[in-house]
């Protein structure tokens, strides 16, 4: 008997060992799933948003990047840009804020395209933050110049119906940018649609100061990056982003709302 009682013992010994190990397992992956969602890793500021804030993003292919035309599909209903990107880095890091995210963007777009769209696309929309990332298919379909105040015409006009929609509402607006990269490769085909960028980034920070917006000057982000790295890491035709360089606009768009708005 003495020796069953011993077993017994040393049984329950070891029994107890493993719950408290067990324990001990649980409570790390419990600090563990804690610290995933408070976004510790992360070292970088989040933006001050309330509770339930919808954030509407609208361009052109940039930002479309196929998202799902049906919403009740879950799996795709923000497509593959930096819109995506925002939104699981904000869900992860802000998951008390229950923010919901609208990808608006269609491809081949020019701003007076965005224009005729906007009160079915932005304003119905309800928006608490309105991002804006347009002008590379006006300089592309305008190669030999664009009509620089007939877009801000039709840029303004948006801003303006926003604003007078949600006297509260933020804005954000994004620089077209280009590279010297793919299609674009060619010195003088390069110049050519950088000579009409560079017309209309003016513009876009006009029109921030205006609005009381912030500029996110994403072709000088990209200019930075390209020194660093060939112009195809970012940009594989010139124009759009491989998913390096749509992180990078992710990362500056949440910088800038970071400043601007900080916790």
């Amino acid at each position: 008997m003495e020796g069953v009682s011993r077993r017994v013992w040393l049984h329950s010994g070891a029994a107890a060992g493993m719950a408290a190990v067990g324990e001990r397992a649980t409570a790390a992956e419990s600090a563990r799933a804690l610290q995933l969602t408070t976004a510790d890793g992360y070292d970088y500021q989040r933006p001050q948003l309330k509770r339930g804030a919808r954030l509407v993003f609208q361009g052109d292919s940039i930002t479309d990047m196929k998202w799902g035309r049906n919403q009740k599909d879950r799996n795709h209903y923000l497509g593959h840009s930096y819109v995506y990107l925002v939104a699981a880095r904000l869900g992860v890091d802000l998951p008390d804020r229950k923010l919901e995210f609208f990808n608006r963007g269609m491809s081949g777009h020019k701003v007076a395209d965005l224009r005729q769209r906007w009160e079915k696309d932005a304003i119905d929309l309800k928006p608490d933050v309105i991002s804006i990332l347009v002008g590379v298919n006006d300089v592309g379909r305008n190669l030999k110049g664009v009509d620089v105040e007939r877009w801000e015409e039709d840029f303004r006009f948006m801003l303006r119906a926003s604003r007078a929609a949600n006297q509260q509402l933020r804005m954000v607006l994004l620089d077209p940018f280009v590279l010297p990269s793919g299609r674009l490769a060619d010195h003088a085909a390069y110049q050519g649609w950088r000579g009409q960028v560079d017309r209309l980034i003016p513009i876009v920070e006009r029109l921030a100061a205006e609005f009381g917006a912030v500029h996110v000057q994403t072709q000088a982000m990209f200019d930075e990056a390209a020194a660093k790295a060939s112009p195809e890491h970012w940009l594989w035709d010139g124009v759009h982003p491989l998913p390096q360089g749509h992180e990078l606009i992710a990362r500056e768009w949440i910088r800038r709302m970071s400043e601007r708005w900080p916790t």
